[in-house]
């Protein structure tokens, strides 16, 4: 299970100085984050003050309001206004200026190429008695409240001797493991926290407050 630490991620400056970026996620992740050579990332973005977007040609992106009231975002020439929680699709190559009313915000980015990979991002309210899980593709971003994930249960099916095979080695690693903390012990988040998504032990989260779920797809021709 892998959490990705808000707290431990490196800010990037603007280049108009408007801003901060911090990177949570990036494919190919050798790709450099200066010079966009990713098919995809996703990256939560400190707006100070008002200016012009960077252009990201043959990139779709998603935006959304995780903090702060609101951001007055001028596409192409149309006015949009950005509430809290709301995610918003444009253009990457399109002329992007962002006004703040109301203060500073923070947002959630989502940046996808174009024919290659389509992302989505999906706010929901968490619950403590029933866990959110995480699936492979995704990527669960703590907004706001207090939660924990754990592992899911692996279920996979074997035959009765590989079973046998399974057991006695269990058996034989009980005593070393037994002193171990489980790998399904839950752990804590912390705010803007994210969890990565997989399809083995699949994450599950429960809590209060809100959640995003990036869930980023492949294009199929």
């Amino acid at each position: 299970m892998e959490i990705i630490r808000f707290a431990e991620l490196r800010s990037e400056p603007w280049r108009n100085g408007g801003g901060v970026t911090r990177e949570l996620a990036s494919h190919p992740k050798a790709a450099s984050a200066q010079d966009g050579a990713w098919d995809w990332r996703v990256s939560i973005a400190d707006v100070s003050k008002a200016g012009d977007f960077s252009a990201f040609p043959g990139m779709e992106r998603v935006l959304t309001v995780i903090d702060g009231e609101l951001l007055l975002l001028t596409v192409d020439g149309d006015e949009h206004p950005l509430e809290k929680y709301r995610p918003f699709r444009f253009s990457g190559e399109a002329a992007a200026h962002g006004a703040l009313p109301t203060g500073d915000i923070r947002d959630l980015n989502v940046i996808a190429r174009t024919g290659s990979f389509k992302g989505f991002t999906s706010i929901i309210e968490l619950s403590k008695k029933r866990a959110h899980p995480v699936f492979e593709g995704q990527l669960a971003v703590l907004l706001q409240g207090q939660a924990t994930v754990s592992a899911g249960n692996l279920s996979v099916s074997v035959s009765a001797e590989a079973a046998d095979a399974a057991g006695a080695a269990a058996a034989a690693e009980a005593d070393a493991e037994e002193a171990a903390p489980s790998p399904t012990e839950p752990e804590a988040l912390n705010r803007y926290d994210a969890v990565v998504g997989s399809d083995t032990g699949t994450p599950e989260i429960l809590g209060r407050g809100f959640l995003a779920v990036v869930s980023i797809d492949r294009v199929t021709a």
